[in-house]
């Protein structure tokens, strides 16, 4: 229920944040992969049990939310502000913002279509997607 719940909040925040602008949109967006990798994590590090619906549930939960992640529409050119994080190499080296986004989708994707069996498997997929995303913070993201 505590899941049927917090899902219909960040849907409902990002539904409702997609009319602000692309600054707002993509914070929503991001907030909402963390919130996904969050409960993978939990379980990855041991703090919950592995339940392979639940692992199958927030993969795919993941994966609807990562489709959405449009580098062109969340970034346009000139969208920072006194807040963001968005590092300007996010438009100098556009190509591989957008080749950092497509191999997340691509890497969510494949775990979503065959998701872990058991913990070691768990581990190693949220190694591989906590380092696509961390790869690109690092290159894209203002550190604050």
């Amino acid at each position: 229920m505590k899941r049927l719940i917090l899902g219909l909040a960040v849907t409902s925040t990002f539904s409702a944040s997609s009319l602000a602008g692309p600054i707002e949109d993509r914070e929503a967006l991001m907030k909402s992969f963390g919130q996904s990798m969050g409960q993978l994590a939990a379980v990855a590090k041991g703090e919950k049990p592995f339940d392979a619906a639940e692992i199958q549930a927030a993969l795919a939960t993941l994966n609807e939310r990562v489709a959405k992640f449009d580098p062109v529409a969340l970034f346009p050119e000139g969208s920072t502000n006194e807040k963001t994080t968005a590092a300007p190499t996010i438009w100098t080296e556009n190509a591989g913002f957008v080749a950092d986004a497509d191999k997340l989708k691509t890497d969510v994707a494949a775990a979503a279509a065959n998701p872990p069996a058991d913990l070691a498997a768990l581990q190693a997929t949220v190694g591989k997607i906590g380092k696509d995303c961390g790869d690109c913070h690092q290159t894209y993201r203002i550190k604050k």
